[in-house]
């Protein structure tokens, strides 16, 4: 491997970490937004379709037809997904009560 081809993979990668954190974070925007809206829905279907348009035309830009880039433009996405969780994890972390602790009336 010589070092364009490496350079290229490593754009790929960061490429892939840019879309990655744009469709995560975007995701995670939005749930707050929509949660909080009269119309939730719109905020859902409209952030998906946005959000998966950009992310495929970016796989697609930065593919180029090349199973390498693309792959590497994946590894890239899912890193940022692992970034973004715990990013937003430590937030909204709520303590889940334990099976013992529900009481049911009789």
């Amino acid at each position: 491997m010589n070092e364009t081809q490496l350079l290229r993979l490593l754009f790929a990668a960061a490429a892939g970490g840019s879309i990655g954190m744009f469709f995560f974070g975007g995701l995670w925007w939005t749930i707050h937004k929509g949660m909080a809206s009269r119309h939730a829905a719109l905020w859902f279907i409209g952030s998906l379709v946005l959000r998966v348009g950009i992310a495929l035309t970016g796989f697609y830009l930065v593919g180029r037809h090349d199973w390498q880039l693309l792959l590497a433009c994946l590894f890239g996405f899912v890193i940022a997904r692992v970034v973004v969780m715990r990013m937003t994890a430590s937030k909204f972390q709520h303590p889940i009560s334990s099976s013992a602790e529900v009481h049911h009336a009789p």
